[in-house]
């Protein structure tokens, strides 16, 4: 019998084992590459406190950490019809989008709900980036709409948050047509005298900003957030110069009036509570809340 290979060796492999950490303790940050304890980052908002870097959330998780005490009840948009073209690239966009939901858990890439927020009731329409690059298909048209009409219906206001890299090419001309469907929902909001705020996350590009984004009665941005219509390289590839530094990020737009803020995601909740207390038209969450 062999002391070192029979008994030392396996009790040092167990002492080992026991040792070591589970996949998923720690969160390397994608601004500095700071490492965070998981439950630290997730308290943060998934915020870095070491250098301030955003990182992009899933909808559930910006629902709750919005509506009061987390609570909130989900709106099903019309149904669509799925893959309407037939479309295949390097994979058939029904598989892509099986792919996606498999994923996310998601119909597509936004999700709407209505809750209270600061006891006053709202709309909140989120974008999902993890679905297909929160892009913009016939499904995210139809659930701008529903989510117009249901803040019309509650006489609440009506939030957005972008997070898109513009419409869905898999959809062609159908999704370029949910640009102007969009944008008459926005104005449906707003002829009913109720606020649409847009807090434009990490990116926010293509026909997206071309439509629904930038039609806000307040524009936020959450800091870092890249928006803009093309990406930085294209344009410079375009007109062959060096774009300013942080050009098309939130500081610069803010900078040069795009936007009216930028708002860390730890102080948002508290400033949609105040814009729409400030915003809402005198009576009209008596009338929701007796409704």
């Amino acid at each position: 019998m062999n002391w070192l290979t029979d008994y030392v060796r396996p009790r040092l492999s167990r002492v080992m084992r026991r040792r070591e950490s589970p996949d998923n303790l720690w969160h390397k940050c994608k601004g500095c590459g700071q490492l965070i304890f998981h439950k630290e980052f997730a308290a943060a908002l998934h915020v870095c406190a070491n250098c301030g870097h955003h990182e992009r959330i899933a909808p559930d998780v910006r629902l709750k950490m919005l509506f009061d005490d987390g609570a909130y009840t989900l709106v099903d948009p019309p149904a669509v019809k799925d893959d309407p073209l037939r479309f295949k690239d390097t994979k058939k966009y029904s598989d892509r989008l099986k792919a996606a939901r498999g994923a996310t858990g998601d119909r597509d890439a936004i999700r709407v709900a209505h809750g209270m927020l600061g006891g006053r009731p709202a709309v909140i329409a989120v974008q999902n980036f993890f679905f297909m690059g929160g892009s913009m298909g016939m499904a995210v048209g139809e659930a701008l709409i529903r989510a117009a009409e249901e803040a019309v219906a509650r006489r609440a206001p009506l939030i957005v948050f972008t997070a898109a890299g513009g419409a869905r090419m898999q959809e062609g001309i159908l999704s370029l047509m949910q640009m102007p469907r969009t944008t008459v929902a926005v104005d449906m909001v707003k002829e009913a005298g109720l606020p649409y705020i847009v807090v434009l996350t990490d990116p926010t590009t293509g026909g997206v900003t071309a439509s629904f984004a930038m039609l806000g009665d307040i524009q936020i941005a959450e800091p870092g957030a890249l928006i803009g219509f093309a990406g930085p390289r294209v344009i410079e590839q375009t007109i062959r110069e060096r774009l300013p530094e942080g050009f098309q990020r939130a500081e610069y737009l803010l900078e040069h009036g795009m936007l009216d803020m930028v708002v860390p995601r730890g102080e948002l909740r508290e400033t949609l509570i105040r814009l729409t207390g400030l915003l809402m038209p005198a009576g009209a969450a008596a009338g929701a809340a007796a409704e």
